[in-house]
C-alpha cells in the first residue's frame, strides 16, 4: 500500500519565517513524491502516533538542519493532485527560524533552497504552497 495514491496520506508543512520577515522556501527534486521542480514551503509526511508539529519540526531538521519553532496553524487543505493520482490532507503551519544554518540533507528530493520575500516568490510554486499564500494573506492582519 502506498500512502498518498492507495489510501489518503498526511503530510503536513510550514511557512517559516525568519528576522528579516522573509520566507524559506525549496525547490522539489527529482525523487520528491510528487510535483517535482516546484518550489515549495517545506514539510513531510507524518510518522504513525507522530503528532503534527512533531512531525513538521524533525522533517525541518532531517532535511534542512534547521529548528523551528511552529506558532500557529494557519490552514489545512486537500491536497489533491489528480495527475499524479495522490492524494493528502496537508496542515500547514507558521513557524519561524530558531537555529541552523539551512543546507540539503536530501538533495535527490531537494535541489535548491532560500529565502525569500512574499512579494517576490520563486515560480512555480506547488498547488499546496498556492493554497498556502491564499490563506496567509486572506487572515486577518498579524501584529
Amino acid at each position: 500500500m502506498i500512502i498518498g495514491h492507495d489510501c489518503i496520506g498526511v503530510g503536513v508543512g510550514a511557512m517559516v519565517f525568519n528576522k528579516a520577515g522573509e520566507v524559506f522556501l525549496a525547490q522539489r527534486g527529482p525523487k520528491a513524491s510528487n510535483e517535482s521542480g516546484y518550489w515549495e514551503f517545506p514539510g513531510g509526511q507524518v510518522k504513525f502516533g507522530e503528532k503534527l508539529v512533531d512531525a513538521v519540526q524533525r522533517e525541518f531538521i532531517e532535511e534542512y538542519g534547521m529548528e523551528i519553532e511552529v506558532v500557529e496553524l494557519l490552514s489545512v487543505t486537500d491536497h489533491i493532485l489528480p495527475e499524479e493520482k495522490q492524494h493528502w490532507i496537508s496542515p500547514t503551519f507558521i513557524a519561524y527560524h530558531v537555529a541552523g544554518i539551512p543546507r540539503i540533507l536530501e538533495p535527490q528530493k531537494c535541489t535548491a533552497i532560500g529565502w525569500f520575500s512574499l512579494s517576490d516568490l520563486p515560480k512555480p510554486l506547488s498547488v499546496i504552497s498556492e493554497n498556502n499564500l491564499h490563506s496567509y494573506f486572506s487572515k486577518p492582519a498579524r501584529g
